[in-house]
């Protein structure tokens, strides 16, 4: 009898059963959260699964009686979520930050409680590393808050709330008082930093996560240039400097970090906008790819994404502007594996996803955006 040729595996297919990663399935698709920005029943969060294969998106389930979240921050455990919670935005009344429990595997939120914001138009949210404080911003109040978080995820009331005092006035509609826009904890959860677009500040406090506790650190700022309205602030993955996103100047300032504790100097400016672009826009976010290669930030007016690339000194160029397929880009995810970027068009009532080039930055479109109400923040759970 004749026996059939022994059929030995290339070396190729040895190699890549040995290294070459499994292909995504799925399963390992994470879950975003998607806020609207409105009241009453167009308000709400919805949770989708991102295919990290093609960038489409699945909703799974969406979540109502959220009025006007205009902001959401998750916990490092990634077990709750926390959303800006206003009948109306802005209003005369004190905001609530509302708590939700979240189940991973259908999107669904279930809500713990609510805590007063001590101020109007609270318009950002932190967790701190240890998941036991919650910071944030009340734009027109202009103060800054922080929250403790018990250990089921709910909110106790605020245990600080700091009162920003004065204006730069170079705007004075803009800057006629202090407007606190967001407050981000540093790399080593030490420090809090609060970008006030009113004062053209930065103000520095120290944190005690374990109380929720603020006080003000010494310097207890840093100048922004004249007229430049800090709005949204993002460390570099390695913590060496500190990035503002300029709402009425549109530029990026860098600002070096740690030349004392909590310290930080002023550095260069960058222009989110092509050189020759005379209308009017607004900066809004900015967010890093993991290895903190490249930037991104938004402008609303121009609609668009500004792309740089950052040098080992942390200065950045200016790679391209692209289209952001809508009207207003208000907020940006990059996904953890740095091959995805989704941008949040508010009024343009649209979600788009982009393709992130590894070696450039440059973004390519996914596909048609996704049409959804008022989207103002995206975060998301690998």
């Amino acid at each position: 009898m004749t026996l059939p040729p022994l059929r030995l595996p290339s070396l190729l297919a040895i190699t890549c059963a040995l290294f070459c990663p499994a292909p995504a399935s799925a399963a390992d698709d994470p879950l975003v959260f998607v806020s609207s920005f409105a009241g009453g029943e167009k308000g709400g969060i919805t949770a989708f699964r991102l295919s990290l294969e093609d960038g489409s998106l699945t909703q799974l389930e969406r979540t109502g009686g959220i009025e006007n979240p205009f902001f959401i921050a998750v916990s490092p455990d990634q077990r709750f979520l926390y959303a800006v919670h206003a009948k109306a935005f802005g209003g005369k009344e004190d905001e609530e930050v509302a708590a939700y429990a979240i189940d991973k595997a259908t999107g669904k939120l279930t809500l713990l409680n609510r805590q007063s914001a001590k101020g109007t138009a609270t318009c950002y949210l932190e967790v701190d590393a240890t998941g036991k404080t919650l910071l944030l911003a009340n734009y027109s109040s202009g103060s800054v808050a922080a929250l403790p978080i018990r250990e089921d995820g709910s909110l106790g009331e605020a245990a600080s709330f700091i009162q920003h005092q004065g204006g730069s006035k170079v705007d004075p509609k803009r800057q006629d008082g202090p407007y606190a826009h967001s407050i981000i904890v540093s790399p080593d959860n030490r420090f809090a930093y609060a970008a006030d677009l009113g004062l053209d500040q930065i103000l520095a406090y120290r944190l005690d996560p374990a109380t929720a506790k603020l006080e003000s650190a010494s310097p207890a700022f840093v100048a922004s240039p004249p007229g430049a309205g800090p709005r949204h602030l993002r460390f570099a993955p390695d913590g060496k400097n500190l990035y503002a996103i300029d709402e009425l100047s549109n530029t990026i300032t860098r600002y070096s970090h740690g030349a004392a504790p909590g310290a930080l100097t002023k550095q260069e400016s960058f222009s989110t906008l092509p050189d020759d672009f005379t209308g009017s826009s607004y900066c809004a976010d900015l967010k890093f790819t993991p290895d903190g290669r490249f930037l991104y930030g938004t402008n609303r007016g121009h609609d668009s994404l500004a792309i740089f690339r950052a040098g080992e000194d942390g200065v950045i160029s200016r790679v391209g502007v692209v289209p952001s397929l809508g009207k207003g880009p208000q907020n940006l995810l990059v996904t953890p594996d740095g091959r995805w970027l989704l941008c949040a068009n508010m009024p343009g009532n649209n979600l788009a996803v982009f393709r992130i080039d590894g070696e450039s930055g440059r973004l390519t479109s996914a596909g048609k955006p996704l049409e959804i109400t008022m989207p103002s923040c995206i975060r998301i759970l690998p």
